[in-house]
C-alpha cells in the first residue's frame, strides 16, 4: 500500500508540472504571436518612404523635413517663378489691381505698407529674414533694404499701387529685382519650409476621424512624380486653409479643402489629376463666395492654367 501510495504521489506531481509546462508554452507562444502582430502592423502603417521627406515617428504632427539640393530647388523655384511670373524679371515686382500690398519674387510674397488691413499675412519681410541669415544670399540684399530692416522698419516702402509703379524704373526697385531673380533656390527652400510645417497645421485644424484620409493623400501626391513641387507650389500659392474668412463667407481653399475633398487610392499622376480637380473646385467656390468688388472672375483661367502644371509637365 505505501508503495502504491508514492507511485500515485508521483505521478500526480509529474501530471502538476507538465501541466505548468503547459501555461508556460501557452503564455510564450501568445506573447510571441501578438509580438509578431504588432511588428507586421506597424509595418503595414508607417509612414511612406517620399524623396525629399524624412518623416519622425515622434509624433503623428511633428513637421517633416524637406531637404532640397541645389538641382532640386533652382527645378522647383523656376516652375513657381513661371508661374506667378511668367518667368520674367519684371515679374518679380508687381502690384495687383485691387489689392493694398505689393507681391514680390518667384512666389509673389506679400509686403504690406505701412498701416495696411487685409485678411492674408505678408510673407515678404520672412523672405527678407530668410535672406539676411543666409551667409551668401545676404550679399544680395541691397543696403537700403539690410539698414532699414536692421532698424525694424520691415513695411513696404510704397504706400499705393500708383507710388509703387512711380517707382519701378527707380534704383531701389531694379535692386529688389536683381536680388529676387539671384536668389531662386533660396526662394524655393522658404516655400518648401512652409510646407514643413503644414500637414501638422492641416491635421491639428480638423475632426480627429479625418486626419488619417487627410495624411494619407498628402502622401498620396508627394509620391508622385513632381508631387514636392504641386504641394510646395500650391501652399505657397493659396495657403495652408487652416483659416477661413467671414468676407468669403468662412469657405476655404487652401491645401487643407483640397486634399478634404480627395478620396482616391490610386498613385502617381492620378493622384496628382485628383489633387488638381479638387483644387479647381476649391477656387470656383473662391470666385463665387468672393466680394463683388474684387472681380475675382478675371483670374480664374489664369489659375486653371497654373494647375494643368501639376501633371502636364508640358504646360
Amino acid at each position: 500500500m505505501h508503495t502504491q501510495y508514492m507511485i500515485a504521489k508521483c505521478m500526480k506531481h509529474i501530471i502538476q508540472v507538465q501541466y505548468i509546462q503547459y501555461i508556460f508554452i501557452a503564455v510564450i507562444s501568445s506573447v510571441i504571436i501578438s509580438a509578431c502582430a504588432s511588428l507586421l502592423s506597424i509595418h503595414d502603417v508607417g509612414v511612406p518612404t517620399v524623396s525629399c521627406f524624412s518623416p519622425s515617428h515622434n509624433s503623428e504632427y511633428e513637421s517633416v523635413p524637406i531637404v532640397l539640393d541645389n538641382e532640386t530647388a533652382l527645378e522647383i523655384g523656376h516652375k513657381i517663378w513661371r508661374n506667378e511670373c511668367g518667368g520674367s524679371i519684371e515679374g518679380l515686382t508687381v502690384w495687383n489691381r485691387g489689392e493694398k500690398f505689393a507681391s514680390l519674387g518667384i512666389g509673389h510674397f506679400i509686403w504690406f505698407p505701412e498701416r495696411c488691413t487685409a485678411p492674408f499675412g505678408d510673407t515678404f519681410p520672412q523672405l527678407i529674414d530668410t535672406l539676411l541669415a543666409d551667409e551668401e544670399a545676404r550679399h544680395h540684399v541691397p543696403l537700403w533694404l539690410r539698414e532699414a530692416f536692421t532698424k525694424g522698419q520691415r513695411s513696404c516702402p510704397w504706400k499705393t499701387r500708383e507710388e509703387f509703379y512711380t517707382a519701378l524704373r527707380s534704383n531701389k526697385m531694379r535692386e529688389l529685382r536683381n536680388m529676387l531673380a539671384s536668389t531662386v533656390a533660396v526662394q524655393a527652400r522658404f516655400i518648401a519650409r512652409r510646407l514643413e510645417g503644414s500637414l501638422p497645421k492641416i491635421l491639428k485644424a480638423v475632426p480627429e476621424s479625418n486626419r488619417e484620409r487627410i495624411h494619407r493623400q498628402f502622401y498620396r501626391v508627394a509620391r508622385a512624380p513632381m508631387g514636392l513641387y504641386v504641394l510646395a507650389d500650391y501652399v505657397n500659392f493659396k495657403g495652408e486653409g487652416t483659416v477661413t474668412y467671414k468676407q468669403y463667407g468662412y469657405h476655404g481653399w487652401g491645401l487643407l479643402q483640397v486634399l478634404q475633398g480627395m478620396y482616391g487610392t490610386n498613385e502617381g499622376i492620378e493622384a496628382l489629376q485628383e489633387f488638381t480637380a479638387s483644387a479647381e473646385a476649391r477656387l470656383i467656390e473662391r470666385v463665387h463666395h468672393s466680394p463683388p468688388e474684387r472681380h475675382e472672375q478675371r483670374w480664374l483661367l489664369g489659375w486653371k492654367r497654373r494647375l494643368k502644371t501639376y501633371y502636364n509637365a508640358n504646360e
